[in-house]
């Protein structure tokens, strides 16, 4: 029987009230401060967020020629951007990107562990790290994507990427249809962690995001 795996919320709930239990003992043994844990929150809220890889996102589908440059040389393209994050270290050293396009879709795992693009997509969700999602998504990535919702048809050629310590994937999801003169803000606001993760599709206009 094949494993599967879900993001259950009582799971994601446990999860959540381990980290507040082991916040308030770091507290309390006087390991960290309250000022700390608040500072380090307050720096994944407004800079290291997946508000940088939409930016970049949004610029590649108004861009063509951004676009090109960012799959060549990743870090060069993004350095043209005005992001309120630098790109090298804590996780983002050798961003790398790749272009969903007809008949290609890309996605993005860890099999060893869990290396994410922080700068680009924020912290990652727990799943990720997951051996059930990282092995299957490895093994049978269009069935995996399928229970995700991202049905593709036969001939899409699916493309998995190992991030690692030597390059950090981030995917460039296909620009929605329905979208011809939508402003940069607009269009980012289609762009989600998990279209740039490759694991779903970016939101039609409308829909919102996730």
């Amino acid at each position: 029987m094949t494993e599967r795996f879900s993001y259950p919320d009582d799971r994601e709930a446990a999860s959540a009230a381990q980290v507040r239990a082991l916040e308030a003992l770091l507290i309390e043994k006087g390991v960290i401060s309250g000022q700390t844990v608040d500072k380090v929150l307050g720096y994944f809220e407004s800079e290291m967020t997946p508000l940088n890889g939409r930016r970049i996102v949004a610029r590649a589908w108004v861009d063509p020629a951004f676009s090109d440059r960012l799959v060549a040389d990743t870090p060069k393209a993004v350095a043209e951007l005005d992001l309120p994050v630098g790109m090298a270290g804590a996780e983002g050293e050798h961003l790398a990107a790749v272009r969903n396009e007809p008949g290609v879709h890309n996605v993005v795992i860890c099999t060893l562990c869990s290396c994410f693009p922080w700068p680009v997509l924020g912290l990652p969700p727990y799943w990720y790290k997951d051996p059930v999602f990282r092995a299957r998504a490895a093994r049978e990535p269009r069935v995996v994507l399928t229970e995700l919702g991202v049905p593709l048809d036969d001939d899409t050629e699916v493309r998995v990427w190992d991030s690692s310590g030597h390059s950090r994937w981030f995917v460039v999801p296909q620009r929605p249809a329905g979208t011809d003169g939508m402003t940069e803000d607009e269009l980012a606001e289609l762009v989600t962690t998990e279209a740039m993760m490759g694991v779903a599709l970016a939101s039609a206009p409308g829909a919102g995001t996730r």
